[in-house]
């Protein structure tokens, strides 16, 4: 039967944002943390599970986690918003400030979502390129600012799924001269040496700037689905008039109150994936393979003299599964690994010196 209302124009085109989920002993295309979160924290998320009240809703301002998170960063509760992953805090930004009439600037190639979600809450996209180190420059971010003059822009650092760090004077110089929002995307922020928050110290006349950060990566929740913003108190605001009542549930408030109490034995599981990662681009380098330096935890990779695609179909078929982008523009030919523990990534390096054959 047909539908008597069609599909949005939007949407028909957007088409659908996802990676494969296939079956494969190595699941090496998601950017998951490769070790589960500290056993304790799940015995004391199953003892707070049992004292909650399911008939009631949980608190609407997640009073408690944003504290919680806060006290992390260093900000207050009211500079904190947060949502199911930091996709939905995204849609809250965009559908708080976004809309028909107003523009958001993406340096591809970059995270697509930020594309697919601001299209979706109505916004302009206008991208511009990245230079051959596949960083933002200043002066081209600098003269798109002027050109288009953007009511939000993106910069997603580091950026996701190259791996690059922005430089911290290419962030400093967007903020000060962009019009409206610099949304600073940090999921993978943790695994990075410099963070955009430092730039909201003193952050007169920085209102603009957006941090926003998730947990599910560094804290390895991403079944968990918690993310969240750091911004001035307005915008902050704005996000929380623009998301659904009760829309964090009380489970997931209780999950990411509870892993902040483990911040140490997060911390060292972000070590060890940073560790695995300068392991794993150095065993890359010894293979017939161009990569690219990575402050997150994933690596791109372009195989040289081979099809990117077969080379992912052998891949999996040793039962490794990479993210392929090697028909995205910008980014011919080139595969994204995740780093994972240190025995998937030898059985990775196995695998791909077989598909190199």
């Amino acid at each position: 039967m047909s539908a008597r209302v069609a599909l949005r124009d939007q949407l028909a085109a957007l088409g659908r944002y996802h990676s494969p989920q296939v079956a494969a002993d190595v699941r090496l295309n998601t950017n998951e943390s490769p070790y589960p979160p500290p056993d304790a924290w799940q015995r004391a998320l199953a003892e707070a599970l049992r004292a909650v009240d399911f008939r009631r809703y949980p608190d609407r301002e997640a009073t408690v986690l944003r504290e919680a998170i806060g006290e992390l960063d260093g900000v207050g509760a009211e500079e904190v918003f947060c949502a199911n992953g930091s996709n939905e805090v995204l849609q809250s930004l965009l559908l708080a400030f976004g809309g028909p009439g107003r523009r958001a600037l993406v340096f591809e190639p970059t995270y697509a979502l930020h594309t697919h979600i601001a299209a979706l809450a109505g916004l302009e996209v206008v991208t511009e390129g990245r230079g051959p180190d596949l960083r933002v420059g200043i002066d081209t971010a600098l003269a798109a600012l002027e050109r288009i003059g953007p009511d939000v822009v993106f910069l997603c650092s580091p950026n996701n799924p190259t791996g690059r760090l922005e430089e911290p004077e290419v962030i400093s110089a967007v903020v000060d001269a962009a019009p409206g929002l610099v949304v600073v995307d940090e999921a993978y922020g943790q695994f990075s040496s410099w963070s955009a928050l430092s730039l909201r110290d003193g952050a007169r006349g920085r209102e603009g700037l957006v941090v926003v950060r998730t947990f599910s990566k560094t804290w390895a929740m991403a079944g968990a689905r918690l993310g969240y913003l750091v911004a001035h108190p307005e915008v902050v605001a704005g996000c929380a008039a623009a998301a659904l009542p009760y829309h964090l549930s009380t489970q997931t408030q209780l999950a990411g109150v509870l892993a902040l109490g483990y911040k140490e034995e997060m911390a060292e599981r972000v070590r060890k994936v940073a560790s695995a990662r300068e392991q794993l681009a150095s065993g890359l380098a010894e293979r017939p393979v161009e990569t690219w330096p990575s402050d997150a935890n994933f690596i791109l990779f372009r195989p040289l003299g081979k099809d990117a695609a077969q080379v992912w179909s052998s891949l999996l078929e040793d039962g490794v599964l990479v993210r392929d982008f090697s028909s995205r523009p910008g980014l011919e030919g080139c595969l994204r690994v995740t780093v994972g523990t240190p025995e998937e990534n030898a059985r990775f390096l196995d695998a791909l010196d077989g598909a190199l054959r």
